[in-house]
């Protein structure tokens, strides 16, 4: 069973920073394509980013400019950077795994979540 473990996450002001990073086990990081999900109190779980096995990287609209995704294959680790927090970007950060050639039908993995909280 794949293993994702999410860091980094913690209490900053509006218009801080944080970098979130999630280590993989096993084989799973280097088949899959990576990714940052976030839910939000009362809210649907919503894509904030992910990146590709090749490093091509996609962002929800809301993201774009200020957070950046990234992935070091050496270390099996994914990782969000997050600028220009707003309180908005309040929420349970959860990292996932996509890989089509784990199993037969392929597989999704999570990790356990890591909570941002953007407040004054």
């Amino acid at each position: 069973q794949a293993q994702l473990v999410e860091s980094g996450g913690g209490l900053v002001q509006p218009g801080g920073s944080l970098r979130l990073s999630c280590a993989a086990s096993g084989d799973i990081f280097s088949r899959s394509a990576m990714g940052w999900y976030r839910q939000a109190p009362g809210k649907l779980r919503e894509l904030v980013a992910d990146i590709s096995i090749g490093g091509r990287t996609h962002y929800g609209d809301s993201m774009k400019g200020r957070f950046t995704i990234s992935r070091d294959n050496a270390k099996n680790t994914v990782y969000l950077q997050m600028n220009l927090l707003k309180a908005d970007d309040t929420g349970i950060y959860y990292c996932n795994a996509d890989c089509p050639l784990c199993g037969p039908d392929g597989e999704d993995y999570w990790g356990q979540g890591t909570q941002v909280t953007v407040s004054l």
